[in-house]
């Protein structure tokens, strides 16, 4: 699953510690999603959506 964590991260001026602070999880965590090695639970990328206040269609895409 393609993902723009890191393009709203940045935007925002937070690094991935920063992030990942934030919601609970390690830096690792943040980095591995970014880099399209971990998809994240549904839980943490309900927490993304609220954090970043955006649709979930805007931080995943999903493709077959």
């Amino acid at each position: 699953m393609k993902n723009y964590i890191k393009k709203h991260r940045e935007k925002m001026g937070l690094s991935q510690g920063d992030l990942a602070n934030t919601l609970d999880v390690s830096r690792q965590t943040i980095n591995s999603i970014e880099n399209g090695k971990f998809d994240p639970s549904l839980t943490l990328a309900m927490k993304l959506t609220k954090f970043f206040d955006e649709p979930i269609d805007t931080l995943f895409e999903y493709k077959e």
